[in-house]
């Protein structure tokens, strides 16, 4: 994934930003020494950005879609209140284990509830609503996540899509393959939603922001 934004800008706003825990940044450490995908975590910047989201919407209940080695789940985690709950999907047993190994190390992993298996069949079997919902997984799955993130999700939560530019690839039409055109999907379907409001937000590889309209 090419940094559509400069190396030296994103750390100097990581910097400026809040501050990621000790338990976060050994983990994010780990990830780099030993997973093969290590640049699918979200990073110090987009973590505080997530952070600051479910703080902003006083979040009690987090859905997410795509845990990998559990650096997002934990930012989530830190933001909410004692009762509070994460519940994250995923799909590897490997970046799972690394993940319980880091929650066990942190006083808000207890906040985390793991669910293996395919998102789309842990959704359905979920009850809403979520104050924040984060997708993060097979590109070819977005719109149906999506889909059913809107079932889900609180009147005063919000929904965050990640990689939502796709390294610049969604500028390509035709596109080059099919998690570009997924996402390209994806971002037509946002737009013409009349249910929402919707920011495409240039952090990192793209972030949706998205919030239900209010009822007038």
């Amino acid at each position: 994934m090419p940094d559509l934004v400069s190396p030296d800008i994103d750390a100097y706003a990581a910097v400026c930003s809040f501050p990621e825990t000790s338990v976060r940044r050994e983990l994010r450490e780990e990830t780099k020494r030993t997973m093969e995908f290590a640049r699918m975590i979200v990073g110090p910047l987009e973590g505080a950005f997530l952070h600051m989201m479910a703080h902003l919407v006083q979040a009690e209940r987090v859905l997410e879609i795509g845990m990998f080695t559990g650096y997002s789940a934990l930012c989530f985690a830190e933001a909410l209140p004692e009762k509070g709950r994460v519940v994250t999907c995923e799909v590897d047993e490997a970046s799972a284990a690394v993940a319980r190994r880091f929650f066990a190390q942190s006083p808000h992993g207890r906040k985390i509830e793991i669910r293996m298996g395919p998102a789309l069949e842990t959704m359905a079997s979920l009850t809403g609503p979520f104050d924040v919902i984060f997708i993060d997984a097979d590109k070819g799955n977005y719109v149906n996540y999506y889909r059913r993130a809107i079932e889900l999700l609180s009147p005063r939560g919000v929904i965050l899509i990640d990689n939502v530019l796709w390294s610049g690839d969604v500028l390509l039409n035709p596109p080059p393959d099919d998690r570009t055109a997924a996402i390209q999907e994806l971002n037509r379907v946002v737009a013409a939603d009349t249910r929402v409001t919707a920011v495409l937000a240039t952090i990192r590889d793209g972030v949706w922001i998205i919030s239900p309209k209010p009822s007038r």
